[in-house]
């Protein structure tokens, strides 16, 4: 395994992140808010190239927040908090299949599951409550009761709130190891923190670690921002990590990425980070979905909804049915994972209906912008604003829409060859959390508003990070 760590390990907004080694092989899921499908599972050999390979939740359940994904005596289960309550999938293999949920009625948020001395299981949650689980892992046997009571930081430390949450239970060498994210979120850019205590039972009394914090941003001058939200992993040669979250400095309209570093046991049993320098990415080639497939790549999300309902793909076209004012809809979203970005597409509005197609950065239904296309031409417009259409001589253009570090432009081709570029151009940097909340942000969305429908043609996501192709 290499030396050097690059960061992060998962671009975008991929946030909680919970992960778990089977062998050889590692695989991890994150927060997944309203996307569907959700709970999207990512596997690696190294921890640092990770690729999605399932979807262990298909159904919309409402946000779903800090999963907990564990192994039991060869299941595999995923606990997560959604709708007010908690929730538990399971499946004979990391990749599925995956189990309806199964609710289990109890409120808290962050469930984190571990096995005790006298064989039974539990959930720690948030706030530092534990709960006992059936034999099974599918329902609780009792009433949630506190029993941690979490480190605290120096009264004068700049966080945006304690907000004691994430627990995840490691066992080693005789003690739990309850891993826990205080400081919230959000925020400042010093606000969140991973924490580390440890106990002979699940219950305590607890000692914290003189470690602590374990991860913690500690200047705005620093790269990354609000670190926190820390998961343990070892590696089959005996090495150990912590994975977490944390925004990118200047760039919140990314989301909190997933980021890893080592960690060293020390000979009193403790745990900290170790060396390490975390690196960019190289440079990527470009991401390109032809939609030559029968189903839909999990790089592609809705949110609120299934993505069936209005998104069909066959045959090297993507259709979208134009969205109905009356109803609830979501653009078909991709997660771009870097500051300087580009993303095009090649759109086609049908001859039945009024349908427009459009290519749009989306934070969410009152938050967006981009281009559009019609029998009319190409336009461009935001949430709150309609603009001028440059007439077309047909229903088909390319669009192309470049972010560059928060400076967003928007071109166009009648013929995609030559290219024109639109005479509006947008600083994007305020859409994220700490403007209009939620979590989300900023994704490219393909949509189709009006009657009729939208076909799209090859997809291609292009990367500038390290070069100057923008």
């Amino acid at each position: 395994m290499q030396t050097n760590i690059y960061a992060p390990v998962i671009g975008g907004n991929y946030a909680d992140p919970s992960v778990i080694r089977v062998g050889a092989d590692y695989y991890m899921t994150h927060s997944s808010y309203k996307l569907t499908p959700g709970l999207i599972i990512w596997h690696s050999c190294d921890l640092l190239q990770w690729k999605p390979v399932s979807a262990a939740l298909t159904e919309f359940l409402g946000d779903v927040w800090a999963p907990d994904f564990v192994e039991h005596k060869g299941t595999y289960y995923i606990y997560f908090p959604a709708n007010r309550s908690n929730w538990v999938v399971t499946a004979p293999s990391p990749t599925g299949p995956w189990s309806r949920p199964v609710n289990l009625g109890i409120s808290g948020i962050d469930p984190g599951h571990t096995a005790g001395p006298d064989g039974k299981r539990y959930l720690h949650m948030s706030g530092g409550y534990i709960v006992e689980l059936a034999d099974d892992g599918l329902s609780v046997t009792g009433e949630p009761r506190r029993v941690y009571e979490g480190w605290r930081y120096p009264d004068d430390w700049v966080v945006e709130a304690y907000s004691l949450e994430g627990p995840k239970v490691t066992y080693r060498d005789g003690y739990y190891y309850l891993t826990v994210a205080v400081g919230g979120t959000a925020g400042p850019p010093t606000s969140h923190m991973a924490v580390s205590s440890r106990s002979r039972t699940p219950f305590g009394p607890w000692e914290h670690s003189p470690y602590n914090p374990i991860v913690h941003t500690y200047s705005a001058a620093e790269r990354w921002w609000s670190k926190g939200h820390g998961s343990l992993i070892d590696s089959e040669d005996g090495r150990w990590w912590i994975v977490y979250h944390a925004y990118l400095n200047g760039f919140h309209t990314l989301g909190r990425q997933t980021l890893i570093q080592p960690i060293e046991w020390t000979e009193d049993g403790w745990f900290k980070t170790g060396d390490s320098e975390l690196e960019r990415r190289p440079p990527e080639e470009p991401f390109v979905d032809e939609f030559d497939g029968d189903a839909l790549g999990l790089h592609w999300q809705c949110e609120g909804v299934g993505r069936e309902e209005r998104f069909s793909c066959a045959r090297g076209a993507l259709t979208a049915a134009g969205a109905p004012e009356d109803a609830p809809s979501s653009p078909l979203l991709f997660m771009p994972s870097h500051e300087r970005y580009e993303a095009e597409v090649e759109v086609e509005a049908s001859a039945a209906g009024d349908a427009e197609g459009r290519v749009l950065l989306y934070y969410n239904d009152t938050a967006y912008f981009g281009m559009g296309v019609s029998a009319r031409g190409v336009r461009h417009f935001r949430s709150f604003k309609n603009y001028y259409t440059v007439p077309g001589d047909g229903r088909k253009a390319w669009v192309r829409i470049r972010n560059d570090r928060h400076i967003v432009s928007f071109h166009y081709s009648f013929d995609g060859k030559s290219w024109a570029k639109y005479d509006k151009v947008i600083d994007a940097s305020g859409f994220h959390h700490n403007t209009f909340g939620g979590f989300q942000s900023l994704r490219i969305g393909l949509d189709a508003a009006g009657s009729g429908e939208v076909v799209f043609r090859r997809f291609i996501y292009r990367s500038a990070e390290g070069g100057d192709r923008l």
